[in-house]
């Protein structure tokens, strides 16, 4: 796990780019990087820059050594002791950190105003992490298009077993689907795909899922705590679903974002309007994956696909961002509470935002900008 390692997978595999025409969310990017540049032009953010930011990539753009070496740097991780254990007795790895972090803030930091700068820090936080102890500093988490797999998700770059991809589906078992609560028929059911059980090809055909569950898709083993926190060892299970990925196409994203002018509805559209039977994208990508944990609310970092869909949450964000960036990379909304329950006063730019045990508070306002954010700390963009 050397950073030499690293950089020879920059180099070799042959590259997949071109094997996707870009679509309309691709070309948006495209058209209002300009306005970036200009942004930056007139509110420098230090050494950093569109042209020194660190790119984030689509997985199917990635030679095949650069998403082995990318998997090989979260099995890594996977294999380094945790920092959690004395919260978390059933964490084994600095990978379980992570899936600890986020069930304990799950109820702030979705729903509310944090949604979107938290998961920002998150990602970023992990992204570090990955460098850190895989010893390559070049490492980024990249993103899920969820277009480019939509119509055929279990055959594609990321889902098709292979060891460049992201693991493949689990095998097979009678399972009723995900149950959607409050949603109108014959939106308060995605249909089962065909997996639902074990993940037995790709690169964590192996992986231990060790804390949750908390609010299953699939039935589960119980944890022996009921926070969750228990030691519960049980395979990866995941049900790629081509009925959960209908609602993640160009036109539902392009639409989220040319549609909603202000960050509530922005956010609301994105999580998902259920008893209207409106998944969203948000809903839509975690249950493309589905199964164990990915179809656990509270549980879902512990599958590794996770991060790539967060990450295309992120830049959906940072595009939408970019089209009013002097409005936008200063606007909240929402309560401090998921749904606003219990209710709580209206989030803040001067709120903080913490990683648990993994990293202190961070003020929302620095979580704003992926070019600048957190004094400089924050210095990215998506290609």
């Amino acid at each position: 796990m050397l950073r030499s390692l690293f950089t020879a997978a920059l180099v070799a595999g042959v590259s997949a780019a071109g094997l996707y025409s870009p679509d309309a969310v691709d070309k948006l990017a495209q058209d209002t990087l300009p306005k970036l540049k200009e942004w930056l032009a007139k509110n420098p953010q230090g050494n950093c820059t569109v042209e020194t930011a660190i790119r984030r990539r689509e997985w199917s753009d990635l030679s095949e050594a650069e998403r082995k070496a990318y998997t090989d740097a979260v099995l890594c991780l996977q294999s380094k002791p945790p920092l959690t254990s004395s919260i978390a007795p059933g964490a084994k790895s600095r990978f379980d950190d992570y899936v600890v972090v986020h069930i304990q803030q799950t109820p702030r930091n979705h729903g509310s105003t944090f949604f979107l700068p938290w998961h920002r820090y998150y990602i970023w936080h992990y992204e570090n992490a990955l460098r850190t102890e895989f010893q390559a500093t070049n490492m980024t988490v990249q993103y899920w298009n969820w277009d480019r797999y939509a119509k055929d998700p279990v055959n594609s770059p990321l889902f098709n077993g292979n060891e460049f991809s992201m693991g493949g589906n689990g095998a097979k078992v009678q399972h009723a689907g995900v149950q959607i609560p409050g949603a109108p028929r014959p939106y308060n059911v995605i249909p089962p795909g065909d997996g639902g059980g074990c993940v037995t090809t790709g690169p964590f055909r192996n992986m231990s899922v060790n804390i949750g569950p908390i609010a299953p898709s699939l039935t589960v083993t119980r944890n022996p705590r009921s926070d969750g926190f228990g030691y519960n060892p049980r395979c990866l299970r995941r049900d790629v679903n081509k009925n959960a990925a209908a609602v993640t196409t160009a036109n539902y994203t392009l639409d989220l974002i040319t549609k909603n002018s202000n960050v509530y509805w922005f956010q609301t559209v994105m999580e998902g309007q259920f008893p209207q039977g409106k998944w969203g994208v948000h809903a839509g990508g975690h249950y493309t994956v589905s199964g164990d944990p990915a179809g656990d609310f509270y549980v879902s970092p512990g599958d590794p696909v996770f991060w790539l869909h967060h990450s295309m949450i992120d830049r959906v964000w940072w595009i939408w961002q970019m089209q009013d960036l002097v409005k936008r990379t200063a606007e909240v909304s929402m309560t401090k509470t998921m749904n606003n329950m219990p209710a709580s006063a209206n989030g803040t730019l001067d709120d903080p935002n913490n990683l648990g045990v993994l990293a202190g508070d961070v003020k929302t306002r620095d979580l704003m900008s992926t070019v600048g954010g957190m004094g400089g700390k924050l210095c990215y963009i998506y290609e």
